[in-house]
């Protein structure tokens, strides 16, 4: 079969070849006619037959958007077989068979349904094949062919962005890349100009320019500076056909920011700057804030601010606020008004990262002058020293001055300064100070051993401002002074064996007697060991100095008895190397024992030896415990029995404050002696002389007044006069009204009232001058009773 290609006129001719049979793909483009071999059989050696057939048609080709009022034709297909009687029927499939594409079953024409686009499809692939009407059998092999869409330029440029945002560094020079933008045509690039596309600028010129072909927009302009203008819109159009007349075009907008380099310096707005500062200001205090103005932002915006010069550098430092950029003046050192009142400061502002590539420009830095005043205030005292530190013997005595603080007034007035220790410092108020020189002296003894150390606080406080005061610690050391002597460390026990040999220690491995002392010299301990004077040579032991501070003791005779002598008692006199030398005297106690032969103990009480023959360990220990609840008992009873001999006070009838003593008679009066007896009223031996009250302990300062005993037979009248009298008499009487009931109804009776306060006194018998030396508490008393007649009166 062949293929012909033939535009705009179709024409279709049949030849007749025979070829090899090809696949159909591989002759699409080709106008070479192609062969197959159709009908070649062999059946039982019969000869083999070869029938010539070919399809014929021409290649196709067709439009986009045909827009005709017809069907736009295609192509035709034909067979050789087909005689034109109408036998034959083509039928068609593949993409778009019978709905986009259609065929004329009689004579083959192919024609286009409907309006083809070819960006959505631009090859159809179609199979055609012929068949007889009568026995529906295909005299032509199923062949594919192919309907091509030919473009044309419908589809306008679109950019692959609506909006484009870019930016580039401000100072940039001319021809410095912003940005790229695309744009792509859906048209067939391979015909025709109809994907050609070219770029160019509508807006934003003359400050950027864009590349034709590539779609590259530059700066168009040198230094552009962001501090002018930041922000810029650019417009790009894309026009395919090369630009040319005709040509679709679309177009997008580019938004462009200019962004910051560091190339302006900082500037002062000012040249210079004023603050005031207290002179008590305390230090690292923020006095005020100066800022010099940078027009560029970011890191670039960032500076430093130094103090470059002047009188008051060491005195004042300036500290960089990060946040905002300023820079803090603050007070690095004690200000004092009396000694300057005025600084100057050259202060310079710096960019921290400045750009080497505009350094030309000139130095990325400003300098404004800052002064400051220093006004007066009223300081407290200021101290020469910020401690002091004293060492005292503890031996010195009560007050002796053992140092001194000194403090002065910082200002111009030089007020007057007194001095005081702080007692919550001093809680046992062992030191003082004088208030008007600083001395400080010892009230109390001192002991190093209990205290070592002191540590108290003196104020210093202006005289005509106490507010103005300042504290000092002061420390005092108490140096040692040997006034302890050394004594045993603890107490000391040991035994030594009856069969002890002279010259043996005494439990060497256990015993080493050592001491102790509670001074500490500079030079260490050294103690020494002696006999004590009033034995110096003690026939049973010997003391043998050790020399390092300890001694042991050491047997002068051979054997010891327990029956003669159960225990020693061995005096040592210890004493040391200081000045002046102490010495104290310690006992050694050493027991008798029982030993083995190789010297260890075994017994130590003498009656052990008597007991172990009769009486068993557990028969010992009954003994004991009977003994033990014995005594337990009896402490018992003891116990009882005191509680019962107690009598509370308050049920003693000899309790005479504010009792009334009832006697429940009523008699016939002075003469009636039968209903009661009256005789102990009348004899006066049956009182007790100077009898004391139990509620009260009587004071020792009182003189206790022993009245005259009434030997004769008085009235009753007369006794209770005598005794009224000598109650009020009676220093050692309570000191608040009593009622004393004597139960006495005679007649003709000239005392007014029985109470020891209303009651005259007899001043003949008692002089009360000693109230006057008591004190001011005793004023009153001694007003009352020590007074003149008239003032009593």
């Amino acid at each position: 079969m062949r293929t012909y290609h033939c535009l705009p006129l179709f024409i279709w001719t049949y030849m007749f070849h025979t070829i090899d049979a090809i696949p159909f793909q591989e002759k699409t483009d080709s106008d070479l006619p192609s062969e197959r071999i159709v009908g070649l059989t062999q059946d039982d050696g019969k000869t083999l037959h070869r029938t010539k057939r070919g399809w014929m048609w021409n290649q196709f080709f067709l439009l986009e958007e045909y827009t005709g009022t017809d069907t736009q034709y295609v192509g035709k297909l034909h067979t050789d077989q087909d005689k034109g009687d109408g036998n034959l029927k083509y039928i068609l499939t593949g993409d778009g068979a019978g709905s986009l594409f259609v065929i004329d079953e009689n004579t083959g024409d192919i024609h286009a349904a409907k309006k083809l686009d070819r960006e959505e499809k631009s090859l159809y692939v179609l199979r055609a094949k012929a068949i007889d009407r009568k026995t529906g059998r295909q005299v032509e092999p199923e062949s594919e062919f192919i309907i091509k869409i030919h473009d044309i330029n419908d589809n306008e440029p679109k950019f692959t962005k609506d909006l484009y945002t870019a930016s580039v560094p401000e100072m940039s020079g001319v021809g410095t890349s912003v940005i790229q933008v695309t744009a792509t045509d859906a048209d067939d690039a391979n015909y025709g100009n109809s994907a050609k596309v070219v770029y160019s600028i509508l807006q934003g010129q003359p400050y950027f320019s864009v590349d034709p072909e590539s779609g590259i927009i530059k700066t168009a302009l040198p230094d552009m500076s962001r501090e002018n203008r930041e922000q810029y819109q650019v417009v790009i159009q894309a026009k395919d056909m090369g630009g040319q007349m005709g040509g679709l075009s679309g177009t997008t907008t580019v938004n462009i920011t200019l962004t910051d380099v560091n190339n302006n310096p900082p500037r002062f707005p000012q040249s210079t700057y004023q603050f005031y500062s207290p002179e008590s200001v305390p230090l690292g205090t923020h006095l005020g804030r100066i800022k010099a103005n940078d027009p560029d932002v970011g890191e670039n915006a960032e500076m430093e601010y130094s103090i470059a010069e002047g009188d008051g550098a060491d005195m004042f430092d300036v500290v960089t606020d990060k946040d905002t950029q300023e820079g803090i003046i603050t007070v690095k050192q004690n200000l004092d008004y009396e000694n300057k009142m005025l600084y100057t400061l050259k202060v310079d502002a710096s960019n921290t990262h400045p750009d080497p590539r505009f350094l030309y420009l000139g130095p990325f830095k400003d300098t404004a002058v800052v002064k400051i005043s220093v006004e007066d205030m009223d300081e407290p005292p200021v101290f020469s020293k910020i401690f002091y530190l004293i060492e005292v013997d503890e031996d010195v005595k009560e007050g002796s001055i053992i140092g001194q603080v000194t403090a002065y007034d910082p200002d111009a007035m030089n007020n007057l300064i007194k001095y005081s220790v702080d007692r919550h410092s001093d809680m046992d108020r062992i030191f003082s100070i004088h208030s008007e020189n600083g001395s400080i002296f010892t009230l109390k003894p001192l002991d190093r051993e209990s205290t070592p150390w002191h540590n108290i606080t003196i104020t210093a406080t202006e005289i005509n401002n106490s507010k103005q005061s300042s504290r000092i610690p002061v420390f005092i050391r108490i140096l040692d002074i040997n006034d302890h002597a050394p004594e045993f460390a603890t107490y000391y026990e040991t035994f030594v064996c009856e069969n002890a040999k002279p010259g043996q220690l005494l439990n060497q491995d256990i015993l080493t007697v050592s001491v102790m002392d509670k001074d500490d010299p500079p030079r260490g301990h050294k103690f020494f060991f002696e006999p004590v004077p009033e034995f110096p040579l003690n026939p049973n032991f010997t003391i043998v100095d050790n020399k390092d501070n300890t001694a042991g003791i050491m047997t002068r005779k051979d054997g010891y008895s327990r029956n003669k002598m159960s225990t020693y008692l061995l005096p040592i006199l210890i004493f040391d190397n200081d000045y002046p030398i102490q010495s104290s005297t310690g006992t050694l106690t050493i027991r008798v024992c029982a030993c083995d032969n190789q010297g260890n103990m075994q017994s130590c009480n003498a009656e052990a030896l008597v007991l172990s023959a009769g009486l068993s360990t557990g028969a010992l220990i009954a003994i004991l415990l009977c003994v033990v609840i014995l005594l337990v008992l009896v402490v018992l009873f003891a116990a009882l029995k005191r509680q019962r001999k107690k009598e509370p006070l308050i049920i003693s009838k000899d309790d005479v404050r504010d009792n009334i003593v009832t006697y429940n008679d009523e008699g016939g009066g002075e003469e009636d002696t039968q209903a009661f007896d009256i005789g102990t009223l009348r004899n006066p031996e049956a009182r007790e002389d100077s009898k004391f009250r139990r509620d009260v302990m009587p004071e020792t300062i009182f003189q206790i007044r022993r009245t005259v005993p009434l030997w004769e037979n008085i009235d009753v009248q007369d006794f209770i006069h005598r005794r009224l009298k000598e109650n009020d008499s009676d220093p050692s009487a309570p000191p608040y009204d009593s009622l004393a009931t004597y139960a006495y109804e005679g007649n003709d009776s000239i005392a007014d009232s029985l109470s020891s306060l209303e009651s005259p006194t007899v001043d003949c018998n008692q002089d009360y001058g000693y109230l006057s030396d008591w004190g001011p508490r005793f004023k009153k008393l001694a007003d009352m009773y020590g007074g003149d007649d008239s003032d009593r009166d």
